[in-house]
Order: structure tokens, then sequence, then C-alpha cells
């Protein structure tokens, strides 16, 4: 779940920094940016797409820019609803610098559900501005530190709204407003592919739960997030105080949580899009490295390749085992999603493995405790070649054991 949000805000600074470097000038939209107004910029440079559509750096812009609105949306949203501050702080998906809202839109099931979608449609229509560039040469250093954001809609973005507060939230450290300003990043080819990985990817995550039937789930406990949330159950009241330390009102919210992720499916084919989403994500991942490696240039690179060493991550390097081995994982996932390989059983199944393809083409109810238990898994198991546990350690070696936070990182 860190995972999934480092890759959000990730996606939501490289959103805010990609740009141009011969028709758009960064004089022209980057005081936008500081002052939080992407409807503005957008604008502007939709104007300069329109103007000339082979123009890929204004095109490049205008998608980042799009994907960065969508990212906007999501907050507003979450802070327009009352997310509840506590879960802000408390829990990595949602930990982020949201102020309380002392007038909260009480919140139905189809209001968040179309929050999701909203996100979703904001992200696919960024990655379709994106789609059609074939330059090598887009680039444009970004001071990202420096933009702003409007979290709560109120038309402004005060320093309270930075990036580089958004980011010292998640990673849960403090970071220097004037060292996040001075942070820059030259974006280049590769990251165009980069980020359609990105808005992918986050389209996978929303195709699959929009595929489901969340309103039982909403009903019973969408109050433990949003306290004013519209619910045909009424919710119950908390503990005041806890009992020797421990506050048993949540942790039993928190055990119903989990009991209730039982989804009926109720559009399969917004499944058979979230894994569409999922093997596309690794396509552009493929194309993202052919651009890096062509790279002959080294200039604050966001992802550098073996012979670059002015990364904008101080400290950062990529060598070419790791490079050599995210694409033995591009490919034993790919497998995977085409269901030419099996995922491992953790029960005794004589050798059967999870065919997860069919888990998106042949969808049942997603309960989550019967798959942690096993008995949701077993409609999917069938005989074949089965995923390589020594190849995945020996993946997490060159990596030094941090697989994941590459993954995030590499897309």
């Amino acid at each position: 779940m860190r995972a999934f949000v480092v890759g959000l805000i990730a996606c939501g600074l490289m959103v805010a920094s990609a740009g141009v470097s011969r028709a758009i000038e960064v004089s022209s939209f980057e005081p936008l940016l500081r002052d939080g107004k992407w409807a503005e910029a957008e604008k502007q440079l939709a104007g300069a797409v329109a103007a000339d559509a082979k123009d890929d750096n204004a095109r490049f812009a205008l998608g980042t820019v799009q994907a960065l609105r969508a990212f906007e949306g999501l907050l507003q949203g979450l802070y327009r609803y009352g997310l509840d501050p506590e879960w802000t702080t408390n829990l990595p998906f949602v930990r982020l610098p949201i102020p309380p809202n002392p007038k909260p839109t009480p919140m139905t099931n189809a209001d968040f559900r179309k929050l999701i979608s909203d996100f979703s449609a904001g992200l696919a229509k960024a990655e379709k501005t994106l789609a059609p560039i074939k330059s090598a040469d887009v680039k444009l250093p970004l001071a990202i530190g420096s933009y702003r954001i409007d979290f709560n809609g109120d038309g402004k973005a005060d320093e309270s709204e930075s990036f580089w507060g958004i980011f010292a939230e998640v990673v849960g450290a403090p970071i220097a407003e004037e060292e996040a300003k001075g942070f820059v990043i030259a974006f280049d080819a590769g990251d165009v592919h980069w980020l359609r990985g990105y808005c992918h990817v986050l389209q996978a995550f929303c195709d699959f739960f929009l595929a489901h039937d969340s309103q039982k789930l909403h009903d019973y406990t969408a109050p433990f997030f949003f306290p004013t949330a519209k619910t045909s159950f009424p919710s119950l009241p908390r503990e005041s105080e806890s009992r020797g330390g421990f506050d048993f009102s949540e942790i039993l919210d928190g055990v119903a949580f989990v009991h209730l992720i039982q989804l009926p499916v109720i559009e399969p084919e917004r499944l058979k899009s979230s894994h569409a989403h999922l093997l596309e994500m690794i396509a552009q991942s493929r194309l993202m490295w052919t651009a890096i490696l062509a790279e002959t240039d080294d200039d604050r690179e966001w992802i550098p390749n073996p012979t670059q060493q002015n990364a904008a991550l101080p400290g950062v390097a990529v060598s070419p085992d790791m490079i050599h081995s995210w694409h033995i994982v591009l490919d034993e996932c790919e497998a995977i999603l085409e269901g030419k390989k099996l995922i491992t059983f953790w029960r005794p199944a004589n050798g059967r493995g999870v065919n997860l393809k069919q888990v998106f083409f042949k969808p049942q109810e997603f309960d989550l405790v019967l798959w942690v238990q096993g008995s949701a898994a077993i409609p999917y198991l069938e005989d074949g070649p089965i995923t390589s546990a020594e190849m995945w350690s020996e993946v997490q070696q060159v990596f030094g054991g941090q697989l994941g936070l590459f993954a995030v990182w590499f897309n």
C-alpha cells in the first residue's frame, strides 16, 4: 500500500514537472505552476498544441499538467468529503497534508465512486495527450519543489499547499523549503513513457475498484474515514477513551473493514480493462528503458542510465545488472498476466498454481479474507509452469533487497 502512495505522489511530482524546450518557454507557464493555477496552465498549453499538433514539447507539457490536474481533483475530493485528519497521518495511502474540512459534504457511495472515476478519466486524458509523442528531444529542467496544488479547492494555493510539503508528508521526513525549491529535474523522452506507464497503472487500480460493488462496504465502514458520510446503516459511536493504550473501537472497526471486503463483480469489462492497463504499463516500461539507454546527455536525470552520473536524486545510480534484472521482471510479470506462468499457491495443491489472468477474465466475488485463507484461489488453480521463487530471490539480491522501492521508481 505504501508503494502505491509513493507511486501516486511520484506521479504527481512528475506531472508537475515535464515540459518543453522550444515552442513553449519555461517562463511562459511555470509561474502558473508556482501559483497552483493548473487550469490556466492547461488552457495555455492546449492552445500551443492546437496551434501546432506536431510540437511534441508542448504536448509533453500539456499531458503532464493534465495528469497533475487529475491528481489535484482527487485530493480536492478527499478534502470536500472531509477525510478524517487522523487517517491523513496514520495511513500511508492517505498520508497527505489535506487540511481538516469544517463543513464537509456528506459523501455517498456513488460520490466516492465518481471521485475515483473522474480521477481515472483525468489520467486517461493525459495519457491520450502524451501517446502521439515521437520526438527523442523533448526536455525541460523545472524546479518542481516550488509548485503548489490547491488542496481545498478555494481557488488559491498558499505555502502550505506546496509539492515539497506533499513529498515530506509521504516520506515521513522533513525537507527544508529552500532545499526543495532548488530541486530541479531535467525530464526527457524516457520520462514520457514513465508518466504514461504511471497513468496506466493507476487506471488499473481504479478500474479494479470500479468493477466491484462497494455499496455494503461503504454503508458499514465509510464513516471510519469520512465521519459525515451518507450510509443506509447508522454509524456506531466510538469510545471516548482507550483501554490500556488500545482503542478497541478502532481495532474492531479495522476488523469489520477487512471482513467487509466482499465485493461482487458488477462491471466485468472493467476488470479486462484493468488487465490491459497493467500490460500497457509493462510495454511503456520497456519503451522507457530503450529511450533512457539511448541518451548521451547527463543533466539532472530522473532515472539515469549506467553512464549518467548527474542524477536529480543525490547518490542514485542504476547499474547494467539492475536494468537487465528489471527486464527479467517485466518479462515474468507479462507472462504471469498472460497466464503463461502461474503464481505459487501458498497451500498444498499438487504442484498447481494460480492463473492470474483468469482472475480478471473469469471473475468471482472478491473476498479478501478468503484470498488470504486460500479458498478464493481454488477456481483459478491450474497445472503449468510456475514463476520461479529462485528467480525472484536473485532479482532481489541485485536490487539490494529493495525491489519494491525500485519498482515504484522505475514503474
